[in-house]
């Protein structure tokens, strides 16, 4: 389909890599596009807004990447989030550290990518230790404690019982359609939704960019992937670290494009800033480093962020990747509970509907 033959396709795959976390970056700096906020602005103020702009970015993800694969012939069995043998104790293991450790650093990883990029020095603390547990869960000394149970022949045994298959995309379309509805009420309220529709898409983007252009090149094979930050993260503090022998990726592309996209478009909307979280001090650097290290290790084990499993992984319809999210999501908001009643949970922002702020101006008018 390509004449690539005067590029480098890896050149090509990571500048588009680059470009796709540029626009996701100025859309969650711009809306404050969060999975770990939506549970929290419904449990502080029951706004819905945020919520359901991550359910359509999920929907939208699903549907395009389910379109731009099986046009392009795509194997999706060939990523992580399909492999075989998967040990399902431990992705729900992981995805109850994460979700923890997203709620009480106040944001998951691509989160504290964006409030970095506006300025939170917490976040860098929280990125910093995210992506040193994520290699130490992988490559260094947590390895060697966490291998033994993610390979247990046991658990695996017992996981083989439930194939990590795709499933039916209506098995999943249906419910996050109903889901939408009651977190809108109104179809009105879900055309404003443009921002999880661009998520969506950069999903599929990611799929296309890396199972398209970049099925091979010359020098070196091109992974299969999508959007996720947590691994990513720590590829990118070895890259800085050990660049002479460290190879770009389309994963540390895409975080490095997040950052830079955020910090542009923070210049432009400056109506976001986090300094309030340590006024109140409610953002401690301890809590930044205890989630920081619970996300790291959470993200490896359940095989993604809410990103990379949330929107991503369950673009590939995996059951595996419906069980992570889901022991984030319920995990986190357990937790968010929690810290909800010991007023550790900071708001710094409302974020309501358009629609209700219309009627409640109407209503404080005629007053």
């Amino acid at each position: 389909m390509f004449d690539l033959e005067n590029y480098e396709v890896f050149k090509i795959v990571n500048l588009s890599a680059f470009i796709l976390g540029l626009l996701f970056g100025a859309i969650a700096q711009k809306n404050q596009f969060c999975f770990s906020g939506s549970i929290k602005d419904y449990i502080l103020t029951d706004s819905t807004k945020r919520a359901a702009s991550v359910v359509m970015a999920i929907i939208v993800a699903i549907v395009a990447t389910y379109a731009v694969t099986n046009f392009n012939e795509i194997d999706l069995t060939e990523t992580n989030y399909l492999k075989e043998n998967v040990n399902y104790f431990t992705i729900i293991f992981g995805g109850v550290l994460f979700g923890i450790g997203m709620m009480i650093a106040d944001g998951c990883s691509s989160r504290h990518l964006v409030k970095f990029a506006q300025g939170d020095a917490y976040s860098l603390v929280t990125l910093i230790f995210i992506a040193i547990f994520a290699y130490a869960t992988t490559k260094g000394f947590l390895s060697e404690l966490i291998t033994p149970i993610s390979q247990n022949e046991t658990l695996i045994g017992i996981s083989s019982y439930i194939a990590n298959e795709q499933l039916n995309i209506f098995v999943i379309i249906v419910p996050l359609l109903i889901f939408l509805w009651l977190l809108t009420r109104s179809f009105r309220r879900i055309l404003t939704l443009k921002d999880g529709v661009v998520m969506g898409l950069i999903v599929a983007a990611g799929w296309y960019i890396t199972g398209v252009i970049g099925i091979e090149s010359i020098e070196r094979q091109v992974s299969l992937a999508s959007v996720t930050f947590v691994y990513p993260s720590a590829q990118t503090l070895e890259f800085f670290s050990y660049y002479q022998i460290t190879e770009l990726s389309f994963g540390i592309s895409v975080v490095l494009g997040v950052v830079s996209g955020a910090f542009i478009m923070s210049k432009f909307n400056r109506k976001y800033s986090f300094g309030c979280t340590s006024n109140l001090q409610h953002s401690k650097i301890k809590y930044n480093m205890i989630g920081g290290a619970l996300m790291g290790v959470g993200g490896v084990l359940a095989i993604g962020c809410t990103v990379g499993q949330g929107l991503t992984g369950i673009s590939t319809l995996a059951f595996a990747s419906v069980l992570a999210i889901s022991s984030i999501m319920l995990s986190a908001f357990i937790t968010a509970k929690y810290l909800g009643k010991k007023d550790k949970l900071p708001m710094c922002f409302i974020f309501e509907w358009d629609d209700k702020k219309e009627d409640e101006a109407k209503r404080n008018f005629q007053i």
